[in-house]
């Protein structure tokens, strides 16, 4: 375990002011909008934010405020955020997050999980939390081999908690951290005490054979839609779950081009048509930012293709960890599908935040995950 701090040299970003303010606009039809994709007058908006308002050395500083790590697992190195309580009977808890996400999304509810009782919550509640970052992604990354899917990133992070010593622990996970966090449950049944999962990424549609026809006439039609709004906003996941090399030269060279590619998850289509808390500009660009200093977008693209050739359209295997599950506004899980792989013991629904909750909704995800674990 090797202590990590963030240190990035000036000339990298001074490199990176250099290529925004070239950047080459494509254009777009007029009166277009979010209709053919991630709109070019929001992305000049942030783009200029991007070079001439957004502060990285201050974000540093925020990621460097707590103890960072990185070790090496099955060959691959792993960065993580270990926070500990101060309460003596905290929790142990690894939270996973997703694409296009960093460990930078939960730096707003790392104090409040870690310390309750410096938050107005009950001490009773804090928890040890460890957040790494997904391998390939960030200082995590990138991959230098094939086959790191989501079944060995939870080997992975449950060898790491291994060698933290904790025996017995929680883990929750949104986007892709909602696979892998009841992966880690099915890697390692007999320590991982419960799964709390946000922005399911797998029950939202059917998986297998026969799937419609358990669930009730309002769940299957909540079913076919999600099928119809996934086909339609699905373009980058099939293109990184097919030739992500492809894509990681655009990803690569141009910062502007990366930051378009994360907005169609990020913000995905008009923001004001969805009803979402709109994630703020400062998390957009620290996360992106991340990803270009570590030259790590391809990589990362990477995880689509590994979890797709590992079957990622498939239904898991059935795991009898305690499971909670919450759909903040946006989200598509459907009970009656996450039910048939996971033990449910906990369902909330919220017309609230959005797909990035805790960005977007950091005191509900907390009183979620306190309640959960609270009762287990």
């Amino acid at each position: 375990m090797d202590p990590f701090t963030i240190d990035i040299p000036q000339a990298d970003l001074d490199e990176l002011h250099f290529r925004l303010a070239r950047t080459r606009w494509p254009g777009e039809l007029p009166g277009a909008g979010w209709d053919y994709g991630v709109s070019e007058i929001h992305l000049a908006e942030l783009v200029g934010y991007w070079r001439h308002g957004f502060d990285w050395r201050a974000q540093e500083a925020r990621l460097n405020a707590f103890p960072q790590f990185t070790t090496t697992i099955d060959g691959q190195t792993i960065h993580f955020l270990h926070v500990r309580s101060p309460e003596p009977g905290a929790k142990p808890l690894i939270v996973t997050h997703g694409w296009p996400s960093t460990v930078a999304d939960f730096l707003d509810v790392l104090g409040p999980l870690t310390d309750p009782r410096a938050h107005g919550g009950d001490p009773a509640d804090a928890f040890h939390v460890v957040a790494p970052s997904v391998p390939g992604f960030a200082f995590s990354g990138p991959t230098g081999e094939r086959g790191w899917n989501t079944r060995r990133i939870a080997r992975a992070l449950a060898e790491l908690m291994h060698r933290l010593g904790y025996e017995r622990y929680g883990a929750q996970g949104g986007d892709f951290g909602s696979i892998v966090s009841p992966e880690l449950g099915r890697a390692a049944p007999e320590a991982v005490l419960g799964v709390h999962v946000n922005a399911v990424a797998n029950a939202g549609a059917p998986s297998a054979p026969g799937d419609l026809e358990r669930l009730s006439e309002e769940d299957r039609k909540r079913a076919q839609e999600n099928q119809l709004w996934w086909y339609g906003r699905s373009g980058y996941a099939t293109q990184m779950a097919t030739r992500p090399q492809t894509l990681a030269y655009a990803l690569n060279d141009s910062p502007a081009g990366q930051l378009a590619w994360n907005l169609e998850w990020f913000v995905d289509w008009d923001p004001a048509a969805t009803g979402q808390t709109p994630v703020s500009r400062d998390a957009i660009l620290t996360n992106a930012t991340i990803f270009w200093l570590t030259g790590t977008a391809g990589s990362a693209a990477r995880l689509y293709l590994e979890a797709a050739r590992d079957g990622w359209g498939e239904r898991p295997a059935p795991s009898g960890v305690p499971t909670a599950v919450v759909n903040f506004r946006g989200d598509h899980a459907i009970r009656g599908l996450a039910e048939l792989s996971n033990t449910v013991t906990r369902w909330s629904e919220y017309d609230t935040g959005g797909h990035f909750a805790s960005l977007q909704a950091p005191d509900v995800l907390i009183r979620d995950v306190r309640a959960f674990f609270r009762d287990l």
